[in-house]
């Protein structure tokens, strides 16, 4: 018996130290893993350096469970949360994986989910129409908003090849209305009719030389009164004035100042050639009183689809609401839609981005081709790309616009997000804050009630500087890139005042024991 129980004792040996291992691994929060989903819990256990679920140790039949371990006890509200938080993402992954042995053990298989190729179309489809929504809001506005048609053409009558331009073709008018070279055969032919050949013959052969000195003249003339204050206030008193001709242009009509003819749009010289002819008067050059009312025209631009212009141009009009409320929705249906919204969102901010870009190369593109396309006799290189610049300028203003929210709609999805990057950027402010409310704190400075309540209400806080500054946006008359800049750096320094006025409230000192 006694060599039997011995032999019983030393066969059951081996079993107890087995258990006894068993338990040593569950204190040190070692595992045993499943070929498949073991290796993950394992590496994301010894990753946090301490146990996330001491109750998946298997336990052999007839032996006593562990206890939880008895560290739980010793750790901080902090420590502990964070210890329950890797518990519930573990038991979430098991469960995605169809249990702790894996998908295999599941036995059933992933459905084909509908959201995520609609939420791609969606955002597709918003990022398309985006260009074409910018373009709309602009022709629309230059059409129904005088300010913004004077603001678009006033730098015109600034800008150097236009002056010069300007200037070269009221001289032209005035010098063939003026007839110098008739004027002068003429007195010389009275000259010689009254027997004074010699001065008729010197008046004849210095005819050229007078009539370039007289051209000159009236050029120099011209150009000091085109860049003068004087045309500039006029030049704006007639765009004012031609804004509803060109409507009326655009939509057919035609009429007024700015007028349709042979394909091109042209603008009527007629009330500056007055201005230049009272100031020639004005400068004792009394042969400019000769000139008659003229109005000759001079081509802004070479419109030979003009037709087909007006007709885009009737449906863009039309359009110029209902497009960027499309884009909006578009781009939000596809952001609900989608399985990660955040993801999601991400992707609408970058796509909105790279639309605008393709519009800025669009936009390059179109004016090389116009320059190209527009002949020197029309309208010299300088002037015509002086006049594209100026009608696309608002163009240029809106698309950076919208590059630069969708890059921060972007960035804020991705900051606010849970990857590694994000939680260690969002850390590190949070810490720097924390630093900078302790030193104030240890020096005097604190915030006291008005601290704590910023801390129980941050949430709201930030949601409400969030909003003031979207509202601020979109009431603001033209918005440009700098704007949206300064916006985003007021919404930061809101958001960090808050973080750092917040306190949050002292912890309850322990009880003292009995």
């Amino acid at each position: 018996m006694d060599a039997t129980g011995g032999a019983d004792s030393s066969l059951a040996a081996p079993g107890a130290r087995a258990a006894a291992a068993r338990r040593a691994q569950a204190r040190s929060g070692f595992q045993p893993s499943s070929p498949l989903g073991g290796d993950a819990r394992r590496a994301r256990g010894f990753q946090h350096g301490f146990v996330t679920d001491h109750s998946q140790v298997p336990v052999e039949p007839g032996e006593t469970p562990p206890p939880p371990a008895a560290e739980d006890a010793g750790l901080s509200p902090d420590e502990r949360a964070e210890l329950e938080r890797l518990r519930a993402e573990t038991t979430e992954l098991h469960r995605q994986s169809g249990g702790p042995e894996g998908p295999a053990a599941s036995g059933r298989r992933r459905h084909f989910s509908w959201r995520t190729p609609v939420s791609i179309v969606l955002i597709v489809l918003g990022c398309v129409l985006a260009p074409v929504a910018v373009l709309g809001v602009w022709a629309g506005t230059e059409v129904s908003d005088t300010g913004r048609w004077v603001a678009t053409v006033q730098p015109l009558i600034n800008d150097p090849a236009i002056q010069n331009y300007l200037t070269d073709r009221i001289t032209n008018v005035v010098v063939s209305e003026i007839d110098l070279s008739g004027n002068i055969n003429q007195a010389a032919a009275q000259l010689n009719d009254k027997g004074l050949t010699r001065i008729s013959s010197l008046l004849t052969t210095f005819g050229p030389q007078i009539v370039s000195s007289v051209t000159g003249f009236i050029h120099s003339t011209v150009h000091s009164v085109i860049t003068s204050p004087q045309v500039a206030k006029i030049w704006t008193q007639v765009n004012q004035v031609a804004h509803q001709s060109l409507v009326k242009v655009l939509s057919g009509q035609g009429g007024g100042a700015i007028s349709t003819a042979n394909g091109q749009v042209t603008l009527n010289l007629g009330p500056f050639i007055a201005v230049v002819k009272q100031d020639l008067v004005q400068h004792g050059f009394d042969l400019a009183k000769n000139i008659p009312p003229v109005s000759p025209t001079i081509a802004l631009f070479q419109a030979k689809d003009l037709g087909k212009a007006q007709a885009l141009y009737r449906l863009v009009k039309a359009s110029m609401i209902v497009l960027p409320i499309l884009v909006l929705l578009l781009l939000a249906g596809g952001v609900w839609v989608a399985r990660g919204r955040r993801r999601a969102l991400i992707g609408a901010g970058l796509g909105v981005a790279a639309s605008m870009l393709v519009l800025a190369i669009g936009l390059l593109i179109g004016r090389s081709i116009y320059l190209n396309s527009v002949p020197a006799s029309t309208l010299p290189a300088d002037a015509a790309a002086a006049a594209f610049d100026a009608m696309v300028y608002f163009i240029r203003v809106s698309l950076r616009v919208v590059l630069a929210v969708g890059l921060v709609v972007a960035i804020g999805a991705f900051i606010t997000g849970p990857s590694r990057a994000a939680i260690q950027t969002r850390s590190g402010l949070k810490s720097g804050l924390g630093w900078i409310r302790n030193f104030g704190e240890r020096r005097g400075v604190s915030t006291g009630p008005v601290g704590v309540w910023t801390y129980q209400h941050r949430r709201g806080l930030r949601i409400g500087a969030v909003a003031l500054i979207a509202l601020i946006f979109v009431f603001w008359g033209h918005p440009t890139g700098l704007v949206v800049i300064l916006l985003v750096v007021i919404l930061l320094l809101l958001l960090g005042l808050i973080e750092l006025i917040g306190r949050p409230p002292a912890a309850a000192a322990p009880a003292a024991p009995a």
